[in-house]
């Protein structure tokens, strides 16, 4: 069975940081490009960041500078730290696994940027 838990979330003020963790079980972790998506309420669920197998980064371009996407293989673990946070950064954040045969996501935990 597939899991991608994600944890991290909370309420943080402006200017504040965060970082995300999503540990994956139930897949070849390795083989998985990771990504991080967010969704707010009314609108449509949006890429974050994403990190390739070999290690290449994307990022949408209102988080770059902001946010920085790691992985760790051996811990089956993707992260998402995210500095600077604005309020536009409030939203659900998901953490993705895909790989051209299937496309998992997981449960989503909430950020909450104060103004």
């Amino acid at each position: 069975q597939v899991q991608l838990v994600e944890s991290g979330g909370g309420l943080v003020q402006a200017g504040g940081s965060l970082r995300l963790s999503c540990v994956a079980s139930g897949i070849i972790f390795s083989t998985n490009i990771m990504g991080w998506y967010h969704q707010a309420p009314g609108k449509q669920r949006e890429l974050v960041a994403a990190i390739a197998v070999g290690g290449n980064t994307n990022y949408a371009d209102s988080v770059k500078g902001r946010f920085t996407i790691l992985r760790d293989n051996a811990k089956r673990t993707v992260y998402l730290q995210m500095n600077s946070l604005k309020p536009e950064d409030t939203a659900v954040y998901f953490c993705n696994a895909a790989r051209p045969v299937h496309d998992y996501w997981g449960q989503g935990t909430q950020v909450t940027v104060s103004s």
